[in-house]
């Protein structure tokens, strides 16, 4: 009863949706922090402009695998690798949270060397994720795909919900002499128990890659001598079954996958492969580099309250969606692009605001706020299913195409990042709303 339990389909789906769940969430931890760490650490607001560039050398990472890859094709042992990064980002935040707030002296001036150091390792190996955890799913069947994405969700909702609960970025309007001054409000938990939250979902992450990869063996040995018998009955029944799926809820071996999964060059670079990568590479430009660039001058004029409903409440649509995404799978391709569309005029209409910040129109009505979180929602969500239906529809292509898909990911989201970095740190043309100040008058 135990072994028809462990090896069960609804066991998989959560165990890969932990194991996904490990993926950004030290990249997302960091950045949910940081009005915590900033009022600390000697670089202030000039923080974040050093986790954009940290995130940006990241890709050193998948620099590396793909290079790997088509150096030494099939030689790769993704499995090792993935054990590898995420003793690595076990580690780091472990240390992160023992060390987060100590400084060095460097040419005069106080630096946060340690934190930065831990900060780019989980960077590292949250862009390294992207082209590992992504080619791992091919062992599984495409409804997996799906769950991996519901997973990766989880990795943004996990950490606001506990910054929600430390009570991040709370503050009040008092009157010293005559003079309106905002006073942030004392953490109901301090920035170190948040980093050890944040090693513990990695270490639960790794345990769970780990539980995947040890019931592929458990279910590699029952296997073995029923394997011809299987294929057998399979034929005689007129069975369609996949090459590399050994049945519903365990993966193929590593070597399966090596021999078996790379397909010719020429077979994947077709017109809509090319066309979902794009279509891929856009939509997370725009969800994971421009617009959380901009969130806080698009939500901030219109309060604190709607700043955390848009964050909350999108990370909730964003693993709702991939659910959805499990019953509802739309091919054609021009109804993917209609829905990339349709989240592109939620940006566009999001950029307006930040433009428009710290003065956006509905201001101090409740239309423009319910409009600016509504936005959020839908941009979030639609993004969400179409990045979980090209990932599914390229799952089918083949491990390569998994590849491909990985490093659309992460150069979409890079291209964003660093095309935000400039506009906001360097020529700063959008405009911060200060609190507790009538900024429109």
């Amino acid at each position: 009863m135990w072994g028809s339990w462990w090896s069960g389909a609804a066991v998989t789906h959560g165990l890969i949706a932990l194991f996904a769940m490990g993926s950004w969430i030290s990249v997302n931890s960091l950045w949910v922090e940081l009005p915590v760490v900033v009022r600390v650490l000697p670089e202030e607001w000039n923080l974040p402009a050093y986790l954009s560039v940290l995130i940006a050398f990241g890709n050193l990472g998948p620099i590396a695998v793909t290079i790997t890859h088509h150096c030494a094709p099939g030689r790769l042992n993704e499995r090792l690798v993935i054990h590898f990064i995420q003793l690595l980002a076990v580690v780091a935040s472990a240390l992160l949270a023992v060390f987060w707030s100590h400084t060095v002296t460097i040419a005069g001036e106080e630096r946060s060397l340690l934190f930065l150091l831990f900060t780019f390792v989980l960077a590292l190996v949250c862009c390294t994720s992207n082209v590992t955890f992504l080619p791992f799913m091919f062992r599984y069947p495409s409804e997996y795909i799906r769950t991996f994405f519901i997973g990766q969700g989880l990795s943004a909702l996990f950490p606001c919900i506990v910054a929600l609960g430390q009570g991040v970025s709370k503050l009040e309007c008092k009157t010293v002499n005559g003079t309106v001054t905002p006073e942030y409000l004392q953490e109901n938990f301090p920035a170190q128990n948040f980093f050890w939250f944040l090693c513990v979902m990695l270490s639960i992450s790794s345990v769970s890659f780990w539980a995947l990869t040890r019931r592929q063996t458990e279910a590699q040995k029952d296997a073995l001598p029923q394997d011809d018998d299987d294929k057998t009955t399979a034929a005689k029944n007129g069975e369609e079954t996949h090459p590399l799926h050994n049945g519903a809820t365990t993966p193929v071996s590593e070597e399966q996958v090596q021999v078996d999964v790379q397909p010719p060059a020429q077979t994947f670079w077709t017109q809509r492969n090319i066309y979902l990568l794009f279509l891929l590479a856009v939509s997370n430009a725009l969800s994971n580099g421009v617009l959380p660039s901009v969130q806080s001058f698009t939500c901030l004029p219109y309060g604190t309250m709607t700043f955390h409903l848009s964050v909350v409440l999108g990370n909730i649509a964003n693993p709702l969606a991939c659910f959805l995404a499990m019953f509802v799978v739309l091919r054609s391709s021009a109804v993917l692009g209609f829905l990339s569309l349709a989240g592109g005029a939620f940006a566009a209409y999001l950029m307006a605001l930040a433009a428009l910040s710290p003065c956006p129109p509905l201001l101090g009505n409740p239309t423009g706020v319910a409009l600016v979180v509504t936005s959020w929602i839908i941009f979030t969500g639609l993004f969400s299913y179409l990045k979980v239906v090209i990932g599914t529809l390229l799952h089918e292509a083949g491990h390569a195409a998994l590849l491909w898909c990985g490093i659309s990911i992460q150069a979409g989201s890079l291209i964003g990042a660093l095309t935000m970095f400039p506009m906001i740190n360097i020529y700063h043309m959008f405009a911060r709303a200060q609190e507790c100040v009538d900024n429109c008058s």
